[in-house]
């Protein structure tokens, strides 16, 4: 029994935890994008305009398009997968952590 018979029998569970973590990662960028639309859709239009920010259909577009991608990257379509989940988190994470928080709160110039 040389190393070579040791890595063969370790290799298995190598690919197991890879396709753990895969999972785990598509689940998050999944839930991630659903919060962000989820939390998009009963925004107040006209905040979007006091904060000049684009406007609620584009968001609304952005964060639909990000569930899209990581639906695709989480049923594995194609080769880019890890490109379609990475790309719908970083839309639902601009999103959340820049326009969210900027049209949620009361107007200012009202």
């Amino acid at each position: 029994m040389g190393p070579l018979s040791t890595v063969g029998q370790l290799w298995p569970a190598v690919l197991y935890a890879e396709a753990i973590m895969q999972m785990a990662l598509a689940v998050g960028c999944l839930v991630l994008a659903l919060i962000a639309l989820f939390k998009c859709l009963p925004k107040n239009p006209d905040m979007f305009f006091v904060q000049n920010k684009r406007t609620k259909g584009f968001w609304l577009g952005m964060t639909g398009g990000a569930v899209a991608l990581t639906l695709l990257g989480f049923l594995g379509v194609g080769p880019f997968n890890l490109l379609f989940l990475l790309g719908g988190a970083c839309m639902a994470a601009v999103y959340l952590a820049d326009v969210n928080p900027a049209v949620s709160g009361r107007p200012e110039s009202f």
